[in-house]
């Protein structure tokens, strides 16, 4: 039996104070992201954040935790992902790299018009976690 699975992924919301890294992606999708790409096989997921940090900005970061997990099957317009959000911290200037054009510093109030993938929805999530502070409950419906 021949079985057709989500592939797992990870992005990543580095901090450095009130300000986050998102890049510009060379590849399709276009537009700005969180950085992140896919887990290799034998590879945990926070490994896989911190290599993916580092091969998009340059940065080391320390992760500092997961923050959700987001699964819509359309989050992804080249197949099904599942994607690990962690949130972490890291000093230094990014550098844009590997599949990245540019990487620089963003606040709530001066994001760019095009971002990719569902990375607004993660954003929207991840500024209403700063304001609230509340853990954060998923509705077992899709949200749009």
């Amino acid at each position: 039996m021949n079985y057709k699975n989500p592939v797992p992924t990870v992005d990543i919301i580095i901090e450095q104070g009130r300000e986050f890294i998102l890049i510009e992606r060379k590849n399709f999708p276009h537009g700005w992201a969180l950085p992140g790409g896919f887990v290799d096989y034998g590879e945990s997921l926070e490994s896989a954040a911190q290599r993916e940090a580092l091969e998009e900005t340059g940065l080391n970061v320390n992760i500092l935790g997961q923050f959700h997990t987001y699964s819509d099957p359309d989050r992804d317009s080249r197949k099904h992902t599942i994607s690990t959000v962690f949130i972490a911290e890291a000093v230094g200037k990014p550098q844009a790299g590997s599949d990245a054009l540019k990487a620089r510093f963003f606040t709530k109030n001066t994001l760019p018009e095009k971002i990719a993938f569902d990375h607004a929805l993660i954003l929207e999530d991840y500024f209403n976690w700063q304001e609230n502070g509340d853990a954060l409950l998923w509705p077992s419906v899709k949200r749009k």
